[in-house]
């Protein structure tokens, strides 16, 4: 009796973790209502036979049963409600109010205002034809006009990128963030991507207006993935405070940044390499044609962007293309203006290596046939293909070589960086007092190392884990502001830095977690934000704006934040309390500096680049420009007429081993942080 007594008890047990577990895999994986449904039954059904057949079948048959009624019932649940693809709505909520028409270059278009009739969003404009078939890795050409009102009330597709399973992104909020919403029927979706991603999106405060600052911004991601709509850096928060907000997608991995010399030869401009910059110039070009039909001013444009974002202002900071079509720039947490940027940047020999082998793994010989193949079969190459390069048309040198002969766009610039920049990207590859060392000499070369180890000694393991996260913010992330603050006062550009270190329930300071307070977006009833977080956030929000609005974030009731601190190393400090101290990372710099001075981190052969001399025309997209440009690359130097300077180009893919690389560790918002920590690098 006992004995019986005991299996059936075991039976419910191992039921009732088997329901458990399904409804789990269902929450988390965003299954529609018709799989909790359906699971439901099965369970049902299953306790059905337990309950009348279980005892005329034998003990093969039974673990048969679980096998079958269970396991492979619910992998059909599992298929049949699976989530669908659905657009973005810019406006959460049904039948949001619509706003009015606007007439732009290419038509008549409308958005939606948010629920307290506050903000009115126009999302899903066509700034550039859609880069598809024969215009895949071609410069963006203009977009196309459009017939009756263009309903802009939904975000386009992010632009094509490898995304994980609906799961994994749920467990990222849960560990990373904290912030996962259990039970929503709101999320049980997801989100698109593809190709056709040329697209931005524009938030302004409600209401008729005119001569507003507008704020263009640029998403991060490692150049691999990311998109407009995340919520942390959405313009609704800056749009309350009367500041234009405008981002876009632009072109990622393969489909922006693969070079081929074809690609360059068929080229009006010579150029390769460079499609997701020359989107971006794009939609700033469209920006300055036509923001002024929706009240903001295009003679006040600021440029921002976080992570890899924040790498492409400071290379559009020193584009010829990008000159005049903004004022201001805004970077967090990277730069490129180092003389070996540690990431997203490489030579143009370097990216031509890396397209040649991506045509051999997929096994084609020429651009017409990778242009045949679907976007689906390529979206894999995206790790190989990250990175800007000098393609002597939208960047005509490295932009350390345009700051050291005083050639820049911005007029004023405001950047920074946070205190653990490092720890999504070392979460799983921690270093103890065993591997430290290791790491170090994997990151700097003989010399540095031994300086690098003697200024961060380590006696345990936890000296070691400290040690190594700070290093590596300092190489990847805070030196390159370091260098770029040198260069604005050897410029004399006004250069506001800032070192954000506030903790939360959330991200706190590591990579990404100052967005949600400079945009405004703290979630209004989250209980992982504290009233000091939104007091903070208040503060920030204002030196921002004051920032877009005049190229100055001090103004009344501030703290002062003195301009060109770079030479001391000094850094306004954002957190409860906000006050000017010494980046704490000042140390590592000498050691970087001298690593660079050579052109590299680790020891890298210089490289030849591009040299172009360029006409550009009034406007357009990029496209249709007649340019004299002469490559220094294999098969095309016969296009370079006697006297043609040329340049020299040190930045190999990175400079360092792909094994430290902070790209592996993180996949904007499609790793184990996806929600956002990324757009992180």
């Amino acid at each position: 009796m006992e004995k019986k007594q005991s299996k059936g008890i075991l039976w419910r047990v191992l039921f009732v973790i088997s329901a458990l577990l399904m409804f789990a895999v269902l929450e988390l994986g965003k299954h529609t209502v018709l799989g909790w449904i359906l699971a439901a039954l099965l369970l049902a059904g299953f306790w059905f036979l337990r309950a009348t057949r279980w005892k005329a079948l034998s003990a093969g048959k039974r673990i048969l049963a679980w096998i079958g009624v269970l396991g492979i019932g619910f992998a059909a649940i599992l298929w049949i409600s699976w989530p669908p693809v659905q657009a973005v709505p810019a406006v959460k909520g049904a039948s949001p109010e619509k706003a009015g028409v606007i007439h732009v270059a290419q038509g008549d278009l409308t958005g939606v205002v948010t629920a307290d009739g506050q903000v009115e969003v126009y999302a899903g404009i066509p700034y550039a034809q859609p880069p598809v078939g024969e215009l895949r890795w071609k410069e963006p050409q203009p977009a196309l006009p459009w017939e009756g009102v263009l309903a802009a009330d939904h975000f386009k597709p992010m632009s094509m990128q490898t995304q994980d399973l609906p799961i994994y992104d749920s467990l990222a909020r849960i560990i990373g963030y904290h912030d996962y919403e259990f039970f929503s029927m709101e999320d049980n979706v997801r989100e698109p991507a593809g190709e056709d991603s040329l697209y931005l999106n524009i938030w302004k405060p409600a209401g008729e207006s005119e001569n507003l600052p507008v704020l263009v911004y640029i998403h991060g991601g490692s150049l691999q993935t990311g998109q407009p709509w995340y919520q942390d850096y959405s313009g609704e928060g800056l749009a309350r405070k009367g500041v234009m907000v405008v981002n876009m997608g632009y072109r990622l991995g393969v489909f922006g940044f693969f070079a081929d010399e074809a690609l360059a030869a068929e080229s009006p401009n010579g150029t390769t390499g460079n499609y997701g910059l020359l989107d971006q110039i794009c939609a700033l070009q469209w920006v300055r044609e036509n923001i002024a039909a929706f009240g903001g001013d295009p003679g006040n444009i600021t440029l921002a962007g976080e992570s890899a974002g924040a790498a492409c202002v400071t290379a559009l900071s020193t584009s010829p293309l990008a000159k005049g079509l903004f004022r201001r720039v805004i970077a967090e947490s990277s730069t490129v203006t180092a003389k070996a940027p540690a990431h997203s940047f490489r030579s143009m020999e370097a990216a031509l290596k890396a397209g040649e082998e991506t045509k051999k793994r997929l096994g084609v010989h020429s651009i017409e046939e990778l242009r045949k193949l679907p976007a689906e079969k390529i979206v894999g190459e995206l790790s190989a293909h990250h990175h800007m390069t000098v393609d002597g048309y939208a960047l005509t040198e490295t932009p350390w070589e345009s700051y050291e002969k005083g050639i820049y766009n911005q007029e004023a610039q405001l950047h920074g960086f946070n205190r653990e920049e490092s720890e999504a990207f070392i979460l799983f590859e921690q270093a103890n007092l065993k591997n430290y060392e290791e790491k170090v000499r994997k990151l700097f070369p003989a010399e540095g190392a031994d300086k690098v180890l003697k200024l961060y000694p380590a006696g345990s393991d936890a000296e070691a884990k400290r040690n190594w996260a700070d290093i590596y913010s300092a190489y990847f992330f805070t030196y390159g502001h370091s260098v770029w603050e040198k260069q604005a006062a050897m410029n004399q550009i006004p250069s506001y830095e800032y070192f954000f270190t506030k903790t939360n329930g959330r991200l706190g300071c590591w990579h990404s977690g100052e967005e949600v307070y400079f945009y405004g977006n703290i979630p209004e009833n989250s209980g992982l934000y504290t009233a000091e977080d939104r007091a903070l956030s208040s503060t920030m929000q204002q030196y921002f704006v004051n920032f877009i609005r005049t190229g100055n974030p001090n103004g009344e009731g501030l703290p002062e934040w003195p301009a060109n601190t770079g030479a001391e190393n000094r850094v306004l400090v954002l957190d409860t309390e906000i006050q000017m101290e010494t980046d704490p990372f000042a140390g590592l710099y000498p050691i970087l500096d001298a690593t660079n001075a050579s052109g590299c981190r680790r020891a890298s052969e210089a490289a030849p680049i591009a040299a172009c001399m360029i006409r550009r025309p009034a406007s357009g997209c990029g496209t249709n420009r007649k340019s004299m440009c002469w490559r220094f690359m294999p098969g095309l130097r016969e296009k370079r007429p006697q006297g043609a300077n040329r340049h020299d180009d040190s930045v190999e893919r990175t400079g360092v081993p792909d094994a430290v690389l902070p790209s592996g560790g993180q996949r904007a918002r499609t790793g184990i942080f996806r929600a956002g920590l990324g757009e992180n690098l």
